[in-house]
């Protein structure tokens, strides 16, 4: 169940998804879909891109996306050759992310027009994604985090333009998509860190919060900060500090880790 842009109530079930009016539960519309067995589905809660993603297919990575405020189908998006694993839209509703059950690569589609932006490598072998999802920002350059069964968490960043990919733009922001779209970016986009869990343990990551540091006498960003929550099925929850600077290094640093488990047991114990 979904609250969306405080004016819309979505239940996503396996082939059926119902959009209600929030405020009166009434609904009003129903939306046949192909079998969701993982119960796959994104939202964007921006009133200027209210959109809801849906799998489109179960023989390949096709999604679908639905503007909730219009209640009409905005475009269908042929994203990968295998099924899908995990989807994201961006808060804003202008990106949409998605991987397929191989996990190799990472798309990002244009939402407004249904085309590709960007290609992230996430590794040569298979993996499974279990989450995506876009930093809090309304406004690029933007993060996107991912985690997978290989227990490592992965940040690629959109519309970073660093000293290692261009000398001609002289700054750390450049322009927003000098270059071809459709291009598979470069590893300087990709950061991981490795052996956060466990691996084949199930985990989930957010951004929190990105704080952009402005370089006066240049400018222009001098480096980006984000606060990544990550939690794992086996019952931790770790939150890391990610600073990326004007020469593209990248820097992870472990502020909290505590086992939920063990709180929730020890405040049982002392109730």
């Amino acid at each position: 169940m979904l609250n969306l842009c405080n004016y819309r109530l979505v239940v996503v079930l396996q082939e059926k998804t119902y959009i209600y009016d929030s405020n009166s539960l009434s609904m009003l519309d129903t939306i046949d879909t192909v079998p969701n067995l993982k119960g796959l589905c994104a939202f964007s809660p921006s009133l200027e891109g209210c959109f809801l993603a849906l799998p489109a297919s179960t023989a390949k990575g096709a999604v679908l996306v639905y503007n909730v405020m219009e209640l009409q189908l905005h475009c269908e998006i042929d994203a990968h050759r295998s099924p899908l694993a995990a989807i994201a839209l961006s808060s804003n509703g202008k990106y949409i992310a998605t991987a397929s059950e191989q996990g190799t690569i990472i798309r990002v589609h244009l939402v407004s027009e249904a085309t590709k932006s960007y290609s992230f490598r996430r590794g040569t072998c298979p993996s499974t994604i279990f989450s995506l999802s876009f930093a809090p920002s309304l406004q690029l350059p933007d993060i996107l985090v991912a985690t997978s069964s290989s227990g490592s968490v992965h940040i690629f960043s959109l519309g970073f333009e660093t000293n290692q990919r261009t000398k001609m733009s002289g700054s750390f922001l450049g322009s927003i998509l000098p270059y071809s779209v459709n291009d598979a970016l470069d590893p300087a986009h990709h950061h991981v860190l490795h052996n956060a869990v466990s691996a084949g343990v199930r985990s989930y990551a957010v951004v929190r919060k990105v704080d952009k540091v402005a370089d006066s006498s240049l400018s222009e960003i001098a480096s980006c900060r984000a606060i990544i929550s990550l939690i794992a099925y086996n019952g931790y929850f770790q939150e890391y500090t990610f600073t990326l600077n004007s020469q593209n290094e990248s820097t992870w640093s472990l502020e909290r880790e505590f086992n939920l488990v063990a709180v929730i047991s020890g405040n049982a114990e002392t109730s």
